[in-house]
């Protein structure tokens, strides 16, 4: 059976395939793309030019199911993208989503303009297309790694930004706490505010936000828990204001409470983003590992 392109739109830079049958990747890529070499089809996996689902693959063998979406880049003359605090998950006419390092802004500050994910990438979007560029939808702060990603239009702006409470379906975070968190599962509901210092703290409910954070305890040992939190509202500092609120502040956040720092950052990752395209309607996942560092604390 030959491969059916999805119903959304294809990138001029890119050729996309919905897998009907069961298969392995290899030898799907070598039908679908008939008119290649199997050294180019290699060679395409070798140089990360392969998505299954939205993340590169280099894997010959990797399964395919019906439902799945086979991404492959076809333009060589592109030049890839690489920056050691930024890795791009995902691209297309309308969105990027990126995993950001810790130590890395989200965007520029009167201190900083160049050293943020939005100059570097908008830097990039316009090495391709002069006209293109790359529009905030929400932030991590610098300390903070994980998944977070970018509107390339106005129109997608303004989609996201209006509906990001229907939009967004799952947006979890892991982070290292002190001690360990009783109950092992709860949720955090309070009025948060920021003063003049830059400082987020409780607040009344006429002078505050509602700020709601659920959490689960993942591992836990003496001196330190891997909690796993959702957000039913995103604000400002919201999970390291909570976690110091029930006495378990973050490690390595000073500002909000932390005595410790084992990990010599801030413990704190944005590991899943689900959320609804906001132009092909389509549910996009992505999830990244748990950073190693968090987990060697509880071998």
């Amino acid at each position: 059976m030959k491969p059916k392109y999805p119903s959304h739109r294809p990138t001029p830079r890119s050729r996309n395939f919905e897998i009907q049958e069961e298969n392995t990747l290899m030898p799907f890529l070598l039908q679908a793309l008939h008119d290649q070499s199997r050294t180019t089809v290699k060679s395409l996996l070798a140089h990360k030019l392969v998505q299954v689902n939205n993340r590169i693959t280099t894997q010959f063998d990797t399964p395919l199911k019906p439902g799945d979406t086979v991404t492959v880049g076809m333009n060589k003359t592109a030049a890839p993208f690489h920056h050691p605090m930024l890795n791009i998950l995902h691209e297309d006419e309308d969105l990027i989503v990126v995993e950001k390092a810790s130590g890395l802004l989200s965007m520029g500050t009167e201190r900083d303009k160049t050293k943020t994910a939005y100059h570097i990438l908008n830097t990039y979007v316009k090495s391709k297309n002069p006209r293109g560029h790359v529009l905030i939808l929400h932030r991590l702060d610098k300390e903070t790694s994980g998944i977070m990603m970018f509107a390339k239009n106005l129109k997608t702006q303004e989609t996201l930004q209006k509906n990001w409470n229907d939009m967004i379906l799952e947006r979890n975070y892991v982070a290292v706490v002190e001690g360990c968190p009783q109950p092992e599962q709860g949720q955090v509901k309070s009025y948060i505010s920021e003063n003049s210092a830059l400082i987020v703290h409780s607040a009344s409910a006429r002078d505050g936000k509602l700020a709601i954070t659920n959490y689960t305890t993942l591992k836990s040992n003496r001196q330190f828990s891997l909690v796993e939190l959702s957000l039913e509202t995103g604000r400002k500092n919201q999970i390291r204001v909570h976690m110091q609120e029930i006495g378990h502040p973050v490690t390595g956040d000073k500002k909000y409470g932390a005595t410790k720092n084992p990990l010599h950052r801030l413990a704190l990752h944005a590991f899943k983003l689900h959320f609804i395209h906001p132009v092909t309607g389509k549910k996009m996942k992505f999830e990244t590992h748990i950073p190693a560092k968090f987990t060697s604390l509880f071998k």
